[in-house]
This record gives C-alpha cells, structure tokens and sequence, in this order.
C-alpha cells in the first residue's frame, strides 16, 4: 500500500505543479528548473571525473543544517567537489550560486530512470540527506551502488509512515543508509523500534551554523541608523496569521522601532504588510537616503538575505511560522545574539524551539493579547529579561558539536580521498 501511494504522489505532485505554474510563480520555478535537467548536468560536469560529495536538501532549511558540515569536509579534503541539490525553488533559487559547492542542481524528480542517469553524472562517493528528506531510488541506488548514505541532523517522530502499519516500503528506504546522525533520543527509540541500531545521536548542526554565522556577522548601517538605540522588535520569516497578531502592539507603539521581514517578499505580500502595519516605509525606499519620516517606526524588508544579521540589532525577537500548520521557522538564528524571542503555539515539533521555551529564553504566545503581556513583561521587568537573554546564549552554546562528530566518523570510517 505504501509504494503505490508513493508511486501516485511522484506521478501528481509534476501534474499539479504543471497545472498552476501559469499563476504560481514557486510551482513555474519548480517545473521550468527542471527543464532538461540531465542535459545542464551533463555539460556542467562533462569534463570533471574528480570525486564529489552529493548533499541533497529539501529547502533553504535543510541547506542551513548541512551547510557546516560541507564546509568542514572542504577544508579537510580540498580535493573534493561539493555537489548540492535541492527539491524546492525557495532552496534552490537563494542558494544555487553558493560559493561553497562545485555545482548546484535542482533533484529530478524521484524515479528509477532519473536515479540512475543521476549517478551515472554525478557519480558521487559520498551521499548527504538531510533531515527528512528521503526518496526512494535515489536511496536505493545509493545502496544499489554501495555508495555511503549518511542521514544529517534527522529527527523522527511516531506519526511518519516508517512507523505505521503500512510502513513496510517506507521502512525500505532507511535500510539504504549507512548511517544516522539523530537529534534526540525520541529519533533513536523509534528507529530501535523498527530494528535499526546504525545511528548516532549528537543533535543538530544548526547549532554549529549559527554560532558561526554570529562569529561572521558584519554589521548593517542602514539598521543601525534606522533603530537609533532604541527598543526594537525584530520580527523574522512571518506570515500573515503572526502579522495580523503582531500590528495591532506595533501600531501604538510609536516610540519604539520595528523591523518585520515577511517570509514571503513577493509584491503581494509587500503591499500586504503595507497595509497591516500603519506607519512603515520599505527597507529599499529608506535605504536611498536612510531619511525616516517623523511618523514611521517600522521597516519592511523587502528583499532575502539579510534577516540573520537583522537579529543582531533586536532587543526582543519575533520568529514566524507558529500560527500555521508547518510550524514555526529557524528560533535559532534570533537566539544565538542571547535575547529573548517569542512565536506562536505551533513550535512542539520543533525540538530546538521547546528546548528554548522550558530554559525560560523563548515564549510561546496563542494570540495578540498574550503577546503585549509577553512582551511589556519582558521590558518592564529587567530581571526576567536579563534572565532570557542569558538562558538563550547558554542554550545554543550548549548544543553545539553535532559537525564535529559527524566529521569524526568520516574520518574514521571513509576513505574519501583513497
């Protein structure tokens, strides 16, 4: 039953991206970044025979997880090339002229035909998945071809299908990797449960990745202007459910400054923040003379890229996501600078985000009104605050080394350069 729902997803899901692209611009990048695929991948690589390691990542944040360790094995084996793919347009789009891999690709879609002229030009000697990404022939060639498949920062949960009464083909696929790097114990009894012992805990490399991306931070003199010392709420990768919870605190707080950077920076969603948010200039208009108008106290980001550093210059953090389904985004990219964020309910899932919340350095709001509690708690009471700020700094610190060890093994147990 598993392979033949599996086998209808694979076959609908190009359908659907077809039928909408005309008015979907993300479905329109997802089908026309796979035109002729193979073709782009064989001139591109048509005259490099050198050994390469293949990292696939579902999106930007799966990337994010992987990217420390692509860097360590570069540094470690300079001689190797670095091939990335990625299954999303939001991955693919930001990232395919990442200066750290050889080649970027969109990931044809999953079938035995695409599998195998994949890594008959990739050829890979290494494979990284990551997180939760799994395809089926992609990771049955890889066993097909005895290629090591190591899992990067996976984490598992009772409700997937590996797990369920009708998990037998699902199950398949995780005996394809050689190995499993977890993030928590819950991961390792679930797949001891299914009679798997190849793993490793050692949590999450994107603890790694963002204590490093503070150690590079530079600095932004737009925003340093544009916030002028005061009190200010960086609000990250929100949607409309968190700005619709979030306007109405911001709105009558003119003696504060406000910094909202949508998830989605499309025209649309633009003039939707526009809207929300009464007093608000875009980033690209302040920026021409870094002039702000007497009334405005809240800057809309309209571009992607800057909202890692944007965290630096926040006195509280708001991270979005955590009024939809999905889930809250990245929490910590905001908590490594060691203040205080806050999201919505959806966040259980998120092991990094709960870890936050029971050290006292993240809170979960449900609507508008707890979130101007929240918020004139933590500004009125300095105490708490200061409380916050260092419960989130030790948190992250605390977490860090999943690399380390991931790199470890390598060095131990693959000869990547033999």
């Amino acid at each position: 039953m598993g392979k033949f729902f599996y086998q209808i997803f694979l076959r609908l899901y190009p359908l659907i991206a077809s039928i909408i692209s005309p008015f979907n611009p993300k479905a329109k990048k997802w089908i026309e970044g796979r035109k002729d695929i193979f073709i782009k991948i064989k001139n591109a690589l048509q005259h490099d025979p050198g050994k390469k390691i293949w990292m696939h990542c579902s999106s930007l944040g799966e990337f994010e997880q992987g990217r420390p360790l692509l860097e360590s094995l570069s540094k470690v084996y300079p001689d190797l090339k670095i091939v990335v793919s990625f299954f999303s347009p939001s991955g693919y789009e930001v990232q395919k002229n990442y200066a750290g891999a050889n080649y970027v690709f969109y990931l044809p879609m999953d079938s035995k035909q695409h599998a195998q002229e994949w890594y008959d030009l990739i050829n890979p000697s290494l494979v990284l998945f990551v997180k939760y990404e799994f395809w089926n022939y992609y990771l049955q060639e890889s066993k097909k071809r005895n290629i090591p498949l190591l899992l990067i920062s996976g984490i598992f949960r009772k409700s997937q299908p590996f797990f369920s009464w009708y998990g037998r083909f699902y199950r398949e696929m995780l005996t394809c990797f050689t190995h499993f790097f977890i993030q928590d114990k819950n991961s390792a009894m679930l797949l001891q449960s299914i009679g798997l012992e190849n793993f490793t805990i050692c949590g999450d490399t994107r603890f790694d990745r963002v204590i490093q991306m503070k150690k590079n931070t530079v600095s932004l003199p737009g925003i340093e202007i544009f916030c002028e010392k005061a009190i200010t709420l960086v609000a990250g990768s929100t949607w409309l459910e968190d700005d619709e919870e979030l306007n109405h605190y911001i709105n009558k707080k003119p003696e504060m400054r406000f910094i909202i950077a949508p998830h989605d920076v499309g025209e649309d969603r633009i003039k939707e923040c526009l809207l929300l948010y009464k007093n608000s200039i875009l980033y690209s208009e302040f920026v021409q003379n870094f002039y702000l108008p007497p009334d405005k106290n809240t800057l809309i980001i309209d571009n992607i890229g800057m909202l890692k550093r944007l965290y630096g210059y926040a006195t509280i953090s708001f991270v979005g996501g955590g009024f939809g389904g999905d889930g809250v985004h990245n929490v910590l990219e905001p908590a490594v600078y060691g203040r205080p964020v806050l999201f919505g309910p959806v966040y259980e899932k998120f092991p990094e985000a709960t870890g936050l919340v029971e050290t006292g350095a993240a809170f979960s709001i449900i609507d508008a009104i707890e979130l101007e509690e929240q918020l004139n708690e933590l500004l009125e009471d300095d105490a708490l605050y200061q409380s916050a700020c260092t419960q989130a700094s030790a948190f992250v610190l605390s977490q860090a080394g999943a690399t380390n060890h991931i790199l470890g093994y390598l060095k131990e147990n693959l000869r990547l350069m033999s």
